[in-house]
């Protein structure tokens, strides 16, 4: 049933805010840190797992695939509202979190794409399918 996708939505979302407000408390801020980052991780771990266990069924997957979409440009939005001049303001330490995951995940890319090895590629796109 697609209600269940939105349920593994939910559930990733509220632990998501949950592991986000306790970072922010371990880091003595008062906000949220990271709290939708991780609730989309949980969401693609937790749907590539009950995949790979075969007990997502086709209707739920269609759900979360659905939601899947629609968290995207709710994170950018986040995003987009926060005040990015008070945090930059307030000290250097925004501006080293952001060049420092900004290197991390640049470096990673060559590790990354050694992962999953040489596949054939796909063959031509030709106007009969279409």
């Amino acid at each position: 049933m697609i209600i269940y996708g939105v349920a593994l939505l939910a559930a990733c979302h509220l632990a998501g805010l949950l592991i986000g407000s306790a970072l922010g408390a371990a880091l003595g801020v008062q906000s949220n840190v990271g709290g939708v980052g991780f609730a989309m991780i949980l969401l693609i771990l937790g749907a590539d797992w009950l995949r790979k266990t075969d007990r997502l069924p086709k209707a739920t997957e269609q759900g979360v695939l659905f939601w899947s979409a629609m968290y995207i440009p709710i994170v950018v939005a986040m995003a987009a509202c926060q005040n990015v001049v008070a945090a930059v303001s307030a000290g250097p330490l925004a501006i080293i979190a952001g060049v420092g995951a900004l290197v991390i995940c640049v470096s990673l890319v060559p590790i990354l794409s050694r992962i999953g090895g040489q596949e054939a590629p796909l063959p031509p796109f030709s106007a009969v399918e279409a």
